[in-house]
């Protein structure tokens, strides 16, 4: 290479250079979270300041997902990674995180479940002893706890942002104030207190607003029905009148259309939010669209007035 190629390389060099360092300057921190109702917070709190993303795709149950190599990469790049916590995330466990990573679950109030009790049994804790119910985020006032604690972790790492951060929660728990309003108003005069599930992801909600579960199977989605469940459930519902019940998005809904049928009733879909499908991605829905739309269906299923 003569002399006359050399210096062209080192100009291009000196040119390219302001370049690229500007343009890692300016590029924005990831965040990355492994439950839709922790990508809604964050996504809220951060507004432009950085990209937020799901760990977990669309449409995917939370409770047996396992990240692949590329889900892997983009985790360890992530500036921070926010995650559920309470044994939702399988993969959670022994993974080593390279950047910061906040468990959710310790800063919320849980609820145990006890071994020795049926599928709404529970009772709470504020610490995590043996098997807890993972589903802590159907309870907005738990909802609140994780945006004040990812709040102030988002200001620890990206301290020049605090009054944005700051602003974004602050209108962020007032929606989550208003919706838990709009649940305690609507729940308040029911003449039913029984909701039909197939899995039981709303003790935090049935807890919270005075209602009670009763689900086919317990925590675990993948758990098959019993006949004699089945049984129970449908003389529940012909006794009880009750005028629908529910099955999840992401699960098998061919038992609760069975006892749906055998009782003569509704059936309908309820979303836990432990993730979100294809179909409500596309329309955009958030964390509050949700809640509200399973309120409409929870007040029905109650014979609220």
């Amino acid at each position: 290479m003569n002399f006359k190629n050399r210096l062209l390389i080192i100009i291009l060099l000196f040119v390219s250079l302001p370049y690229v360092y500007a343009k890692n300057l300016d590029k924005k921190p990831t965040i990355a979270t492994s439950t839709f109702s922790l990508y809604d917070i964050s996504k809220n709190i951060v507004g432009d300041s950085a990209d937020t993303f799901m760990i977990l795709p669309f449409g995917v149950d939370a409770h047996s997902y396992e990240p692949t190599p590329r889900d892997v990469v983009k985790i360890l790049k992530s500036d921070l990674t926010l995650y559920n916590g309470a044994s939702l995330e399988p993969w959670i466990d022994g993974f080593e995180f390279k950047n910061r990573a906040l468990n959710v679950s310790r800063y919320v109030k849980l609820i145990e479940v006890c071994e020795d009790e049926d599928h709404s049994g529970h009772h709470d804790t504020h610490h995590k002893h043996g098997s807890v119910d993972p589903h802590y985020w159907q309870d907005p006032q738990n909802m609140m706890l994780a945006t004040e604690q990812i709040t102030k972790e988002l200001i620890l790492l990206f301290p020049n942002n605090r009054a944005l951060y700051e602003k974004n929660r602050d209108t962020y728990i007032k929606m989550l104030k208003k919706l838990d309003q709009e649940y305690r108003e609507s729940l308040l005069a029911c003449e039913l207190d029984t909701i039909i599930v197939n899995h039981n992801a709303f003790s935090y909600l049935s807890k919270r607003y005075n209602f009670n579960v009763e689900a086919l199977s317990g925590l675990s989605p993948e758990a098959q029905p019993s006949g004699k469940n089945m049984i129970k459930l449908i003389e529940h519902v012909r006794e009880h009148k009750t005028p629908v019940i529910f099955f999840e998005s992401f699960l098998s809904d061919k038992a609760m259309k069975s006892i749906a049928q055998e009782a003569n009733v509704e059936v309908d879909v309820l979303q836990p939010l432990g993730n979100i499908t294809a179909d409500e991605a596309r329309e955009n829905l958030s964390y509050e669209e949700i809640m509200r739309r399973n309120l409409k269906k929870i007040a029905k299923a109650l014979k609220c007035r």
